[in-house]
């Protein structure tokens, strides 16, 4: 009962045979290889475009240097109190990009709201050469609580920064859970609503150690390899995350395994709406499933092998949780099956 998060899950087995199938033999580092080119041209076809592809270790590096790309003096970059960027980075993006500082925009369901957005940008313009220099949004797709940006969120939100002549990242840690969620394409979840740049996460959807950074427009990425490089992120054998990209994108095994993390979640789901002790903390959207428990209860599926986290109460949901109880986070992965689901269901028995 592994529910802890999607990247506690192994690798596919295609993953891993992409890899020992590369393992042998000699090929050109840093990203110059032929594998390399393969799937930076695969990334065009999938997002309907050129683009420009760097390869990263980790989503914090990704987003981190995303920000790094954009950043002037006195930068300030815009995004949601709960996200990723803000929440789990360690002051990443702040020490990649020197002297910029995140600001709060609050929202529901861990999205900025448009309007939110407006009024934030236009406090720091109001302090002048005082408040700094707006310079970036950031959303997260999916959210730290498990929603989706509607394709029309999305746009509101562009259409915001794009009045102020400022560049929208899209931190994509699950990129293709929310994709097969909203059932639409992967240009029409980016580019075609105004995202310049995505953090294109397959570490947690199957893959090994896979992650890129992906530019709409290749020339916002111009000076972008120097940044690359002196962040430690130019990858020897980057052809190792080649491969993994390469079995990741062949046959659509990106969409099915994403897919399966979110049917396995809407079983678990099931199992909570089933259950006398449990209750959804809100409505399940992609593979995370928030559930409010007595903390007894929580500490018992704990000790009885659920791997499991309690969460913080999300903003807006305050007073709605009472002392006794705790909001638990269920994540589900290519991995999951639906024993481990049965499993689990005995537990809320």
């Amino acid at each position: 009962m592994f529910f802890a998060s999607d990247n506690w899950a192994g690798a596919h087995p295609n993953i891993c045979k992409a890899l020992t199938k590369h393992s042998a033999g000699f090929s050109p580092a840093y990203g110059t290889d032929a594998l390399a080119d393969r799937v930076k041209a695969r990334f065009d076809e999938i997002f309907e475009r050129e683009t420009a592809v760097f390869f990263t270790s980790t989503g914090t590096a990704a987003n981190a240097l995303a920000l790094a790309n954009y950043n002037v003096p006195g930068a300030v970059a815009f995004c949601h109190r709960e996200a990723h960027l803000r929440e789990d980075e360690c002051g990443a993006p702040e020490f990649l990009a020197p002297g910029s500082r995140l600001r709060i925009v609050d929202g529901p369901d861990g999205k900025m709201s448009a309007k939110n957005l407006e009024v934030e940008i236009n406090n720091v313009l109001d302090f002048g050469i005082s408040g700094g220099k707006p310079a970036f949004v950031s959303i997260t797709q999916a959210t730290e609580a498990g929603t989706i940006h509607t394709l029309e969120e999305i746009d509101a939100l562009a259409k915001v920064a794009r009045r102020h002549e400022l560049p929208v990242h899209m931190d994509g840690a699950r990129f293709a859970n929310a994709l097969v969620a909203l059932r639409c394409s992967p240009a029409e979840m980016t580019w075609k609503n105004g995202i310049d740049v995505v953090s294109f996460g397959g570490t947690k959807n199957g893959c090994w150690c896979a992650e890129a950074l992906v530019f709409m427009n290749p020339k916002h990425a111009e000076q972008f390899a120097f940044l690359h490089k002196r962040s430690g992120q130019v990858i020897s054998k980057a052809r190792f995350i080649a491969a993994q990209f390469e079995a990741y994108f062949e046959d659509n095994l990106w969409l099915e395994l994403a897919s399966h993390a979110n049917d396995m979640a809407a079983l678990l789901e099931n199992t909570i709406n089933a259950s006398n002790q449990l209750q959804m903390a809100w409505q399940r959207q992609v593979n995370e499933v928030f559930v409010i428990a007595d903390r007894l209860d929580f500490e018992k599926m704990q000790a009885a092998g659920a791997k499991l986290y309690d969460w913080p109460t999300p903003y807006g949901l305050e007073n709605h949780v009472a002392d006794n109880k705790v909001i638990m986070r269920l994540v589900t992965s290519f991995a999951t099956t639906p024993e481990e689901i049965k499993a689990f269901a005995h537990l809320t028995e």
